[in-house]
């Protein structure tokens, strides 16, 4: 939300100018992050949650981007926090979003993980990542 808020803000208060060598391939991005998150839902369908959750004997997801990362969800958010805000060069809110973003992947990260590590056999993933 507060990504959804700031970027706007900061190029409108701050006066930030749309250059459209960093603008255009920045919403290219943002636009292939939408994707990316839309390919991550689909995949897991009826299981996608934003909670942490493992079902017992329910096989972990192996489709879609899970068959190549194990949070392919966190790539987008990580791709769109940094490419929102630069669609109109608003550098400070996609610096504060990633910092701040980072910090809580980071604690996500490790609860997802030690969620499905005990979940699956090895290499195996699944969502809400």
């Amino acid at each position: 939300m507060l990504l959804l808020a700031g970027a706007p803000l900061e190029a409108w208060l701050l006066h930030r100018p749309f250059i459209p060598a960093l603008g255009w391939p920045m919403l290219t991005a943002a636009v292939l992050a939408q994707a990316l998150r839309w390919w991550c839902i689909a995949s897991l369908g009826e299981r996608w949650n934003t909670r942490v959750v493992t079902v017992p004997g329910l096989p972990l997801v192996d489709r879609g981007p899970y068959r190549l990362l194990r949070h392919p969800n966190y790539v987008a958010v990580v791709a769109e926090g940094v490419a929102l805000p630069l669609v109109h060069t608003a550098w400070l809110t996609a610096s504060v979003f990633t910092v701040a973003n980072l910090g809580m992947l980071a604690v996500r990260l490790r609860v997802e993980n030690a969620a499905l590590d005990q979940a699956s056999p090895a290499g195996a993933v699944s969502g809400p990542h």
